[in-house]
């Protein structure tokens, strides 16, 4: 615990926010209601969006760029949720400024991007992490308990999905732009249930992956959902809307896939990740538990799960600062979140050239 690098240093975190997009104000009111930290300025090319967020969340600092902020002395942690194409370049920034960094998703554009960010890390001495709010429901933490007991016996498979029917973000923005964005429903939704299932079961180690992506919906100016502040410029729509993998491990194990932004389903949006164990079943957001009961063999369903939270205050705000102030335990490491970006060009390569690819 000593060893944290600001363990007993700071008594408060500051932050700093770069973006000021819609999730950036409900992101501010959870900063500001942990005790111990406060939003104490913001950054966004846009005037109207920053006047907007400071008013409403009584942000004091209001910066046109971002390096005005990351000089900011007052500054100890920068939150970046901005256009995927800037995450890499502005945490660099960041990093080199003397700041901790909290990265909305996804990490980066590639592998290559987010392996640099985390050896810049690594030589600041600066903890960054990935803002991966799917890990911290309760639901979520009490399976991730039941998997570390072993309740489940061998996973052998598990899969992950969240399909929505309309649920493109704002058609003509940067969302639908592989120059910006990187990825369209893999790298905006795709990637919470994809880290969350890798999380749960505790296996990051994925040997190759195989994988297909579709563009069937935005290109034809269809499926919005209208998530995002950003304005319409008629942006080129050229990411996928929908997407499946399949990703193998060296011991057997498999997991499954499937994500979209838009397509023809019976419910308008339907997300979880469900394991498959020799001993148990379950579905984790769900929260149920599927076995046999050990005394009469019948088949029983358990809906109260009798297992601990690891994160009792289930935010990913309040984790950062808490590891910052006092070394509670990071949910989100950074060889998590180069794994899973790893798997996200796995698929997008495997879908190019029609084959499995090696990781």
């Amino acid at each position: 615990m000593a060893s944290h690098p600001n363990f007993f240093l700071m008594s408060t975190i500051r932050y700093g926010f770069i973006g000021a997009g819609q999730i950036a104000e409900y992101s501010a009111n959870i900063i500001n209601g942990h005790a111990n930290s406060s939003v104490v300025a913001v950054q966004d090319l846009s005037a109207e969006r920053l006047a907007d967020l400071s008013a409403k969340c009584r942000i004091p600092k209001t910066y046109a760029t971002a390096a005005e902020l990351f000089a900011d002395p007052e500054v100890d942690a920068v939150y970046i949720a901005v256009p995927n194409k800037f995450h890499v370049p502005l945490t660099l920034q960041a990093l080199e400024a003397g700041k901790h960094v909290m990265l909305e998703k996804p990490f980066a554009m590639n592998y290559a991007e987010a392996q640099q960010a985390a050896d810049a890390a690594q030589k600041a001495g600066k903890v960054l992490t990935l803002g991966m709010n799917q890990r911290f429901g309760q639901n979520q933490q009490k399976f991730r308990t039941l998997v570390e007991k072993g309740s489940f016996g061998e996973i052998y498979h598990a899969k992950a999905y969240w399909y929505r029917r309309t649920g493109i973000p704002k058609l003509g923005t940067w969302f639908g732009n592989r120059e910006i964005a990187g990825g369209g429903c893999l790298y905006d939704i795709g990637v919470h249930l994809l880290d969350l299932c890798l999380y749960v079961i505790g296996r990051f180690d994925a040997v190759s992956v195989s994988g297909n992506t579709y563009t069937k919906f935005g290109n034809r100016g269809l499926g919005e959902g209208g998530w995002g502040k950003s304005d319409r410029e008629g942006i080129l729509f050229d990411v996928e809307d929908f997407a499946t993998a399949h990703i193998r491990f060296a011991d057997g194990l498999s997991v499954s896939l499937d994500v979209s932004w838009a397509c023809h389903t019976a419910q308008g949006n339907r997300l979880d990740v469900e394991i498959f164990g020799t001993e148990a079943g379950g579905k984790v957001m769900d929260g149920r538990v599927f076995r046999r009961d050990a005394q009469t063999s019948e088949y029983v369903t358990l809906e109260e799960i009798p297992a601990a939270v690891r994160f009792p205050h289930g935010e990913r705000f309040h984790n950062f600062t808490n590891h910052l102030l006092d070394g509670e335990e990071l949910c989100v490491t950074i060889d998590q979140a180069l794994a899973v970006q790893k798997i996200l060009d796995g698929i997008a390569e495997s879908s190019r050239t029609g084959r499995e690819v090696v990781l």
